[in-house]
């Protein structure tokens, strides 16, 4: 490997718009962030599915699904 060719390998903070921080290490210096795993709907469980033109509905309706 050469010398002095790779960027330095630091602490670093990652900070969520929700306010989450997160210690990590990186070349890169305190990134923010908009969403994170703390505030996602997909890890919090709060996902919605999104009806678009009745597709739901109709798939549901299509193959006899009952919510």
């Amino acid at each position: 490997m050469k010398a002095k060719i790779h960027p330095k390998y630091e602490q670093t903070t990652i900070t969520c718009a929700c306010g989450n921080a997160i210690e990590t290490r990186s070349t890169s210096k305190n990134i923010k962030v908009e969403i994170c795993s703390a505030c996602h709907p997909f890890f919090t469980g709060k996902q919605k599915l999104v009806d678009t033109a009745g597709r739901i509905e109709r798939f549901r309706k299509k193959y006899n699904i009952k919510e």
